[in-house]
């Protein structure tokens, strides 16, 4: 069985999926079609997962900073915002068992947190603490060398990804509404990974010694490998801010158009 193979994992992403499979058949039986972009949103998700978990990229994150990049850029970057398109309503409200989503819908005060903590500034504000919190070479090497705080470290970065995406694509509602600020909110966010890639391309030093000393072993400086992990997640962050422009801004002309033909169906008369 190869290294990469984990059993464990393996098992959660085909509950996480069985779960998605159930919401969509619940949500047809109750007369509301989830679209097939939605579906292929989340299975494209689940994808990234699959290859940053299930593949030769988690042991080369074990030796490589570029790998290990490459496994948060999958799971955090690119995973968490697609899964979180193809959980949007309705299967929003059929995902979890009811019983569970009772139990969450009457926790008050955990719906006033997470209220609090999604909305732009905080979620920004909170992201790059955990980005750059992660990134000390302290927690970083520590990461490689406990399984424990490595799978704390994959599952905070998701949590921020989710956080700073949850007030741009509002899950809540079946169609993402159309507002300038959201490509603005995305661009902020971007920028602080941005400057964290930077950072990696222009020092001129490694800075976590354990990967200097084993990217030697695929061919790679350290410096070498540093700067692949910096232009990865520079050049991600970059096709990120591009997209949410094209897209919010397409999508607020959209609205705008809606709004109009509405104004002018109403102002016809009777």
């Amino acid at each position: 069985m190869p290294g990469w193979f984990d059993p464990g994992v393996l098992a959660l992403l085909i509950l996480v999926v069985a779960l998605y499979v159930r919401a969509v058949r619940v949500a047809r039986e109750r007369g509301l079609e989830v679209p097939a972009l939605q579906q292929a949103a989340f299975f494209a998700g689940i994808g990234f997962w699959t290859a940053a978990l299930l593949s030769p990229v988690d042991v080369l994150a074990e030796d490589l900073l570029s790998a290990h990049m490459a496994q948060h850029l999958l799971l955090a970057e690119l995973g968490a915002p697609f899964i979180l398109v193809g959980l949007r309503a309705p299967v929003l409200f059929f995902y979890l068992p009811r019983p569970a989503l009772v139990s969450l819908a009457r926790r008050r005060r955990l719906r006033r947190v997470l209220s609090a903590i999604s909305r732009p500034l905080a979620a920004i504000a909170i992201y790059a603490v955990v980005l750059y919190g992660w990134h000390f070479a302290l927690l970083f090497e520590a990461a490689t060398e406990n399984p424990w705080i490595h799978a704390l470290q994959h599952q905070s970065f998701i949590v921020i990804s989710v956080l700073v995406w949850l007030p741009a694509l509002e899950p809540a509602r079946r169609r993402v509404p159309g507002a300038l600020w959201k490509a603005g909110h995305i661009i902020g966010a971007r920028t602080v990974g941005m400057f964290l890639g930077m950072a990696f391309i222009i020092m001129r030093s490694p800075a976590y010694p354990l990967y200097a000393e084993s990217a030697p072993e695929h061919g790679l400086t350290g410096l070498q490998d540093q700067q692949i992990a910096g232009a990865m997640m520079l050049t991600l962050d970059v096709l990120i801010v591009f997209v949410a422009l094209g897209y919010f801004f397409w999508r607020s002309a959209e609205d705008h158009d809606r709004a109009e033909a509405l104004e002018r169906a109403r102002a016809r008369p009777q």
